[in-house]
């Protein structure tokens, strides 16, 4: 099995082709058709260079909203109030911090200028969208990704200070929830979110998944 090569054509293989650590295809673009090609197939992208590499991991990591897990440390902090939770309002700033923000063990970002600009565009045609904590009208922490009917399917988060990004996940988890959500796809694992309830699905479970929410 061999990774599909892309070229300026909008396809994707099939899903089922994806390599076992769930390399489907490389090359293409950015372009917002693309990406929603790519979110509608349970496929999204993972730079490693400057070459564009699309995933759909078997097994895949989600939450669903009714197994959210909250804290006892972390309901005390929902409870004093000291940080003021919004949805879609500073969403190129959020953005923009995943993009800027230091991860462990990588080195730079994978959010490309062009998949900035494409997100921009998804943001305005309200299918990307942004949850964000604030703390003295300061933006400390937050998360974007793309909703697709009851789905949503997340992309990345920042945080500038402590528990910034727990809070507006679980603000923004119980927010969906009451909008109808039933899933949201977290695409690989982390310990960070494991902790918030997120476990692994098979592909298949996650493809009925789309074919049912979205």
């Amino acid at each position: 099995m061999s990774v599909y090569p892309l070229n300026k054509t909008l396809w994707f293989p099939p899903v089922e082709d994806a390599m076992e650590d769930g390399l489907l295809a490389m090359g293409g673009d950015m372009s917002v058709n693309r990406l929603l090609l790519a979110y509608k197939n349970g496929i999204f992208p993972w730079y490693e260079g400057e070459i564009p590499l699309w995933w759909s991991p078997d097994p895949r990591f989600v939450l669903y909203p009714d197994e959210l897990k909250v804290s006892k440390s972390m309901e005390s902090v929902l409870k004093k109030r000291s940080f003021r939770f919004t949805t879609n309002t500073a969403f190129a700033e959020v953005i923009r911090s995943c993009k800027e923000g230091e991860r462990k063990g990588q080195d730079g970002t994978w959010i490309t200028d062009e998949l900035e600009t494409s997100f921009l565009e998804l943001h305005k045609l309200g299918i990307a969208q942004s949850a964000e904590t604030w703390f003295e009208g300061k933006l400390v922490g937050g998360l974007y990704g793309i909703r697709m009917g009851k789905l949503f399917f997340g992309e990345s988060m920042f945080s500038k200070q402590s528990n910034a990004s727990k809070f507006a996940f679980i603000n923004y988890v119980r927010a969906l929830q009451k909008e109808g959500v039933c899933l949201i796809d977290c695409q690989v694992y982390t310990e960070h979110l494991e902790s918030l309830g997120a476990r692994m699905i098979t592909r298949e479970m996650f493809t009925d998944a789309l074919k049912k929410y979205t």
